[in-house]
C-alpha cells in the first residue's frame, strides 16, 4: 500500500477542505450500506419461512492524521468525508473546517482508512496531545479518545459552552420542531431498509429538514451530520439538530463542540446529558415525537410552550 501523504509544512498554502474537496470521493455504490442476507423468520404460531433481508453494513474506519494513527471507529461505510470533518472537530483535534487541509479516503478489504491533513498549528497541537494508546471505538458507547476522568472535561468544550451560554440562543416554534420530527422519517432510507440505522438531521428554525446523515452508530451519524453542515457552510447556530437515538452525554458533548445551540432527541436523555446541556446553555428536548415532547433545558426558548 502506498505511503500516506505527510502533513503540510508551515509554508503550505493549501485551502481548507470545503464542499466536495477531498482526495478521493466515495459514492454509495462503491461502498454498500447494506447487503441482502438469507435468514429464517419464525412466526408466533411456531412456523418458519426463509426470507431475504436487507442487513446494514458495519466496518472499521481507521482515522489517522498526517499518516499518524489515531483510532478505529465502527461505522457505516458512507459519507466518510463528512465523518472525517465532524469527528475531527467534535474530538477537539480541529476547531473548525479551516484547520483541515485535505481528507484522503482509502478502501480496503477489511475496512476503510481516513487520513486527514491538518493545518500546521492544529497538527502540532495534535502531536503535543498525542499519547501512546490504543483507541477502540464502539457502535453505541464510550468517549472517543478519553483515557481518564480528567479528559472528560475538555478545555475546548468549556470554551464552546461559554460561547453558547453568552450567545443569543434562537427561539424555536413548537410547531416547527414537531414538523421536523415528523418529516425526518422521510429522510431515512437506510433505516427503512434495514431497521438498524440511527439518523441525525439538521433543520432550519422554520422546521425544514435540510441535511440528514444515517449510520449504524448514533455517534457516527451525528459526527457525519456535523461534518456535512461544516463542509456546506451551514450556520449551525441558526437552526436545530434532531437525532433518532437516546441522548447521552456524548451526544450533548458533540453538539456543543460543533457550536450547535438546540438538540432534539427522539429518546430519553441521561441525567449527565441534562446537566451538561444546562451548563452549556444548550436547549435540550428529548423523548420527542411529533405529538409530544419533553423539554429538559431551555424551556423559555420554545415558543408557545406553557
Amino acid at each position: 500500500m502506498p505511503t500516506l501523504p505527510s502533513n503540510p509544512s508551515p509554508e503550505s498554502e493549501a485551502a481548507p477542505v470545503t464542499g466536495d474537496q477531498h482526495a478521493s470521493a466515495l459514492s454509495a455504490s462503491e461502498q454498500p450500506t447494506s447487503r441482502q442476507l438469507n435468514a429464517i423468520r419464525l412466526s408466533g404460531s411456531g412456523t418458519s419461512a426463509p426470507v431475504l433481508l436487507d442487513t446494514i453494513e458495519e466496518v472499521p474506519i481507521a482515522f489517522s492524521y498526517g499518516g499518524i494513527a489515531h483510532g478505529v471507529m465502527m461505522a457505516s461505510p458512507t459519507d466518510l468525508d463528512d465523518f472525517a470533518v465532524g469527528f475531527t472537530v467534535t474530538e477537539g483535534i480541529a476547531s473548525g473546517p479551516g484547520d483541515i487541509r485535505q481528507v484522503e479516503i482509502r478502501l480496503r478489504d477489511d475496512g476503510c482508512e481516513v487520513d486527514t491533513m491538518l493545518a500546521p498549528e492544529a497538527f502540532h497541537a495534535f502531536l503535543a496531545r498525542r499519547r501512546v494508546r490504543s483507541l477502540r471505538g464502539h457502535t453505541s458507547c464510550g468517549l472517543c479518545g478519553v483515557e481518564d476522568l480528567v479528559d472528560v472535561a475538555r478545555a475546548d468544550l468549556a470554551q464552546r459552552r461559554t460561547a453558547i451560554a453568552a450567545s443569543a440562543t434562537p427561539v424555536i416554534e413548537l410547531e416547527a420542531m414537531r414538523n421536523a420530527l415528523e418529516s425526518l422519517r422521510n429522510h431515512q432510507p437506510l433505516s427503512r431498509r434495514t431497521h438498524a440505522a440511527h439518523a441525525a438531521g439538521w433543520a432550519t428554525l422554520s422546521g425544514e429538514i435540510v441535511l440528514v446523515r444515517e449510520d449504524v452508530g448514533r455517534h457516527s451519524a451525528l459526527d457525519k451530520l456535523i461534518g456535512a453542515c461544516l463542509r456546506n457552510g451551514i450556520d449551525v447556530a441558526d437552526g436545530f439538530c434532531v437525532i433518532t437515538s437516546r441522548c447521552s452525554y456524548e451526544m450533548v458533548q458533540k453538539t456543543v463542540a460543533a457550536g450547535m445551540r438546540v438538540l432534539v432527541a427522539v429518546s430519553a436523555p441521561t441525567a449527565l446529558a441534562v446537566r451538561s446541556a444546562e451548563s452549556a446553555g444548550l436547549t435540550l428536548v428529548a423523548s420527542a415525537r411529533s405529538d409530544a415532547q419533553v423539554v429538559y433545558a431551555g424551556a423559555n426558548r420554545i415558543l408557545t410552550i406553557g
